[in-house]
């Protein structure tokens, strides 16, 4: 993929200008040590000193102050108005996992934007932090270390059928639909493994447990989404 902005053999950490602290950073970068940041994204990781491997976005939300901060080799301009920032930087990243920090929280339109930029790149797995959950396309195949009562939330922004073990309410044999059929606010029982057939399903896990997915989805027997043809 010689024509992505950035190639890393390991995961990036991708900061944005949403909500977000510098301990979120942190814990993200513990998983995922190089800091790509989406516009705006850039304010945070400068707080908090962390290098900069390069800047996406259309540069609306950020000051020349913060520009001048940042390498011009590092400053990566797409001025098309189409996609937002995070569309822009994740399909310019070649990374086996990105974890996103500054996408959730703030403006519901914009966090909308972003859970459709996860089923668009369905290719690119990525984490996101939320307050106290963690957000990602559904996989394949996921086993995730789930307590009892750990609230597990599956949206389908689109029709798609699963299956799982180690939730109250299975969703064995449901037509996931957003018009009909939703999958929020399950509860786990225990360890739980999540199948789904298709790219369309949104998963909310507890936060504590990012590194054990993380981890799962790194694993070179884990399933992933094909990229588009």
């Amino acid at each position: 993929m010689n024509d992505m902005i950035v190639s890393s053999l390991t995961p990036l950490t991708l900061v944005g200008g949403g909500e977000a602290c510098m301990a979120d950073l942190t814990e993200a970068l513990t998983i995922a040590p190089t800091c790509v940041a989406a516009d705006a994204g850039a304010m945070l990781a400068l707080k908090a000193g962390v290098p900069i491997a390069a800047l996406i976005g259309d540069f609306d939300s950020i000051s020349e102050t913060t520009l001048a901060q940042i390498p011009c080799d590092r400053q990566f301009r797409i001025d098309e108005q189409d996609t937002t920032d995070f569309d822009k930087a994740l399909r310019n990243l070649d990374t086996p996992l990105v974890i996103g920090v500054g996408f959730c929280g703030g403006r519901l339109d914009h966090q909308l934007a972003v859970l459709h930029t996860l089923v668009r790149h369905a290719h690119r797995r990525c984490i996101l932090l939320a307050e106290s959950q963690i957000v990602l396309l559904a996989p394949p195949k996921l086993e995730v270390a789930t307590m009892t009562d750990d609230v597990v939330s599956i949206f389908p922004l689109g029709p798609t059928q699963g299956r799982s073990d180690g939730l109250e309410w299975p969703i064995n044999g449901l037509d996931l639909n957003p018009l009909s059929q939703i999958g929020t606010s399950n509860r786990a029982v225990g360890p739980a493994r999540i199948e789904m057939d298709s790219p369309h399903a949104i998963l909310m896990l507890p936060r504590r447990i990012i590194r054990q997915v993380a981890e799962a989805l790194l694993h070179p027997d884990a399933a992933g989404w094909p990229p588009p043809e």
